[in-house]
């Protein structure tokens, strides 16, 4: 029992050493280096403003001005997947305006679909981007809106450099990354508080000035336009809707079954701990009758 306490107590002091107020330990493993790039022709289809989006040796840039924003769409859905893309955003004032990668049935299910978000909000002169990430299940999203939000101001400055950014979805859970670094796990509590049914794969830009940045108060400013965003490094993989039942989920981890190695959860608490900005879960304005998930 004495080196079970010794070896826990070293572990943790390891874990301490190799990382600080900075920049998250690492994970130790990189789940994007298991899946191939795709071609954007090849994956994805332009869903809205044409006009407004470009491509250049598989870089997709799209971008929002005052006659329109652009969309694009995985040309297959997925019951369960790794997603992600290197992602650049628009730096300066960019209040109201929304950066989106995410997964979505509402084409299939409209006024009751499932939705699983990363979104970048936009922001005004001299404060960092807001990345929210969010769940909807079965309408969630839609009418009365019972929203899943955890929020986050990176320790990097996304304007500048391409970084990683991807959403695991199986059976299990939902991992939110970022450059590899879990920063949100939301398991599979309940069929109610999960989505299950299949999904494709979004990516957007468009004028949200009723809510993004500080809640509406702050509107997009078409002084600043064009809104540029870049997209690159697509990943995606996993079982399609028309795949074989014998078809296995993805994990984050190197353990077959899912969840996150003690590395993992490390890495995923430090950033958690340092750079998360609000948590639905601990929001006391919230009816948590509507959100069960959060009990346990």
């Amino acid at each position: 029992m004495a080196l079970i306490t010794l070896f826990s107590i070293l572990f943790f002091m390891l874990m301490a050493s190799s990382s600080n107020a900075y920049w998250p330990p690492s994970p130790d493993y990189r789940p994007s280096s298991k899946f191939r790039p795709v071609n954007f022709y090849r994956g994805f289809n332009n869903l809205w403003g044409p006009q407004h989006q470009s491509i250049d040796q598989n870089a997709l840039t799209i971008w929002l001005d005052s006659s329109s924003g652009s969309g694009f769409k995985s040309n297959r859905p997925f019951r369960s997947g790794y997603f992600g893309a290197s992602i650049k955003l628009h730096p300066g004032y960019t209040a109201g305006v929304i950066t989106a990668f995410y997964l979505s049935n509402n084409e299939a299910h409209p006024g009751f679909h499932d939705e699983v978000d990363i979104e970048f909000l936009g922001t005004t002169f001299g404060k960092p981007y807001t990345l929210q990430t969010n769940v909807y299940i079965r309408g969630s999203g839609d009418g009365t809106i019972i929203g899943r939000e955890m929020k986050f101001h990176l320790w990097f400055d996304p304007t500048q450099n391409f970084h990683h950014y991807a959403i695991l979805w199986s059976p299990k859970e939902i991992i939110f990354l970022v450059d590899d670094i879990p920063i949100r796990r939301y398991p599979r509590k309940s069929a109610e508080t999960f989505p299950l049914r299949p999904i494709w794969l979004y990516g957007s830009i468009w004028d949200a000035s009723s809510w993004a940045t500080e809640d509406g108060k702050y509107k997009a400013d078409y002084r600043y336009q064009p809104f540029v965003a870049k997209y690159t490094n697509f990943r995606a993989g996993g079982c399609s809707a028309y795949a074989s039942r014998r078809c296995r989920p993805v994990s984050a981890s190197p353990y077959r079954s899912g969840g996150l190695t003690r590395r993992q959860y490390w890495a995923m608490r430090w950033v958690q701990k340092y750079h998360m900005v609000y948590n639905y879960c601990q929001d006391p304005k919230r009816d948590h009758r509507l959100t069960p998930e959060c009990w346990g």
